[in-house]
């Protein structure tokens, strides 16, 4: 995987691709590669599924599965609350930004 002034080039189950990604994202985006990689590796492995495009609709369905099991009872939503969390980072980065031009 390589990034350069076109986009960063990865790897999914053998096959390359070159997506756009900001310099910031690029260490997520392995990440989910990684992620997603693994996820259609056990689907491979683990059933009769046959041919990348179906491994990889099994995979999507089951990383799905796990997103929308991620919200709790109550209507607690775990992605929400770390939006929130990073947009108030943001914000205390931000008013502190603010403070050091003070001194």
């Amino acid at each position: 995987m390589s990034a350069d002034s076109k986009g960063l080039q990865i790897n999914i189950m053998g096959r390359e691709f070159r997506v756009a990604c900001a310099e910031n994202e690029q260490k997520g985006l392995l990440e989910a590669v990684d992620y997603l990689n693994s996820k259609m590796q056990d689907v491979k492995e683990r059933s009769k599924v046959i041919g990348t495009e179906r491994v990889a609709i099994m995979a999507a369905l089951n990383i799905a599965h796990e997103f929308l099991s991620m919200k709790v009872g109550g209507n607690f939503d775990v992605a929400e609350t770390k939006r929130r969390i990073q947009r108030m980072e943001t914000s205390i980065d931000q008013a502190m930004a603010e403070q050091t031009k003070l001194f």
